[in-house]
């Protein structure tokens, strides 16, 4: 009888509710929290839903992300190799592929004006860098949050990773992506604040054709000047243009189809699931996670003025041809902060279509938050 006692002793304390702190239930229910965001509201749900389920997991079993120097038989637990994966840069790089391979840049080539409001609006990112200083972080950690102003989760991820910011790369990450699925919140307020109503209803002539010659040269023009100017954007900005050649170029179908399906949605889980495990209560519960999360806001917040703000000049500039609502798009959260554009467009004239015209920015965006990224790491000499 005392064998089978102890046997039950034994199973009861190896139960999850002996080790859970007050922070573990908190994070469980920040995690449900994102679930209910993803799947009742549709809130970006393909990153939220293994963000959210890897947070769940981690606060329930911490393990599941240790290091092979922190177990007993020297191996790691299972998300701590997708976040090494992380860490080493290759699934943001590959998340790129997949964009590249779904990314119609044909409206940024109709109107390379595009690309002046895609760079005005990582102002935010910059901005939101001389705050962090302000707020006692290196320049190195700084650079790391401020990133999350571009609204692009690889590329935060990436960046912390290449400065060596692991230690805040899961609040980071959680950060970019939280404020990317909230763009149709957060977004709205400050369009609608800073232009007037005749401006939301202006028209924009329809864009016009690219050829497949331009669309062709388009990806490997930009990887060779990008690069050439800032050689560390190579993973990102390559995978990037490399994903776009495969569509563009028409004669490998079977890899445009496999990096823009099957191939991403892999990584994401991959991704999403280890950034979500590495919201530990030990991790995530702390003032520096809400000093990031902060900063996350202002720098998003400050990239949507920046652009709409830019997008008021060029109307001006050019005697309303431009409808100052499509700066906003700047952002990289791709589609949709160009589909925010359109809605609040459409909100002051439904006839507006603006989707095209803000899709050169949103692609631009994506460029661009690439670029800041490549800046900060010159600056720091990685």
């Amino acid at each position: 009888m005392s064998n089978i006692a102890d046997t039950m002793a034994n199973l009861l304390h190896q139960t999850a509710f002996f080790n859970l702190t007050v922070g573990n239930f908190v994070m469980i229910a920040v995690a449900c929290f994102f679930l209910y965001l993803a799947i009742r509201h549709e809130y970006e749900p393909l990153l939220l839903v293994p963000i959210a389920f890897g947070m769940l997991l981690v606060n329930i079993y911490p393990d599941i992300i240790a290091s092979p120097e922190e177990t007993s038989n020297g191996v790691g637990g299972l998300l701590y190799y997708f976040y090494s994966l992380d860490e080493w840069s290759i699934l943001p790089s590959l998340i790129f592929l997949g964009v590249g391979a779904m990314t119609d840049f044909g409206p940024l080539i109709a109107n390379p004006i595009s690309f002046l409001l895609g760079a005005a609006a990582q102002f935010g990112i910059f901005s939101a860098y001389l705050l962090a200083i302000k707020l006692g972080f290196n320049g190195e950690a700084a650079a790391a949050v401020s990133i999350i102003g571009g609204a692009d989760g690889p590329t935060s991820i990436f960046l912390a990773g290449k400065l060596g910011q692991s230690a805040l790369m899961g609040p980071i990450a959680v950060a970019a992506y939280s404020y990317m699925s909230l763009v149709p919140v957060i977004q709205p307020p400050i369009m609608k604040l800073l232009t007037t109503k005749k401006e939301r209803a202006i028209h924009m002539e329809n864009l016009r054709p690219v050829s497949k010659l331009e669309r062709i040269l388009f990806p490997i023009v930009v990887t060779v000047i990008v690069c050439l100017l800032l050689p560390t954007t190579a993973p990102l900005v390559g995978m990037l243009m490399l994903g776009n050649l495969f569509r563009e170029s028409g004669v490998v179908r079977q890899l445009t189809e496999t990096a823009s399906n099957a191939l991403m949605y892999i990584v994401v889980i991959l991704l999403g699931t280890s950034v979500g495990a590495s919201t530990s209560a030990e991790a995530f519960l702390n003032v520096t996670t809400l000093k990031i999360v902060f900063l996350g806001l202002i720098a998003f917040m400050f990239g949507t003025a920046a652009g709409v703000l830019f997008g008021k000049l060029l109307c001006l500039v050019t005697k309303g041809k431009i409808n100052p609502l499509i700066g906003s798009a700047g952002v990289s959260a791709v589609p949709m902060a160009a589909r925010v554009s359109q809605k609040v467009g459409a909100e002051e004239d439904p006839t507006n279509f603006l989707l095209m015209h803000a899709m050169g920015p949103n692609v631009a965006g994506v460029i661009g938050t690439a670029v800041a990224a490549g800046v900060f790491m010159a600056i720091f000499g990685v």
